[in-house]
């Protein structure tokens, strides 16, 4: 079921605003469908307004890590989520957000792209 993503339908008073027209199909928002750690990396397009196209990242099993002392990537493989800023339940159900801190073959590394928009993990490793 979409998400309706129209303006809403009350006053900041809480009266009502009485519509001019009905609902159009272009403000439906997409089901959120979390990006989550896996074996078997899964990437879907969508389409968005406009007819273009956008990448989003189902399964995770690899991530472009950047090692700041050395100023090198490094593809190494996702091992899970340790801590999520975002939702802590989601270190639980290992759900990769950005933000997310993720246990990597380096070490620990802090996702800073958008898996679910952009279509890749890109991390950060951290010096701890």
């Amino acid at each position: 079921m979409g998400r309706w993503q129209g303006r809403s339908l009350r006053k900041p008073s809480g009266g009502r605003i009485w519509r001019r027209r009905e609902k159009r199909k272009r403000e439906l928002g997409e089901e959120y469908v979390p990006a989550v750690v896996g074996e078997k990396e899964k990437k879907v397009a969508v389409r968005t307004m406009g007819g273009g196209r956008k990448i989003r990242l189902r399964v995770v099993e690899k991530a472009n890590v950047l090692d700041p002392r050395t100023g090198k990537y490094a593809v190494v493989k996702v091992l899970g989520v340790v801590e999520n800023p975002s939702n802590p339940h989601y270190v639980r159900r290992n759900i990769v957000t950005r933000g997310a801190v993720i246990r990597t073959e380096l070490g620990r590394a802090r996702v800073v792209s958008r898996p679910g928009q952009e279509g890749v993990v890109n991390a950060v490793l951290l010096g701890d």
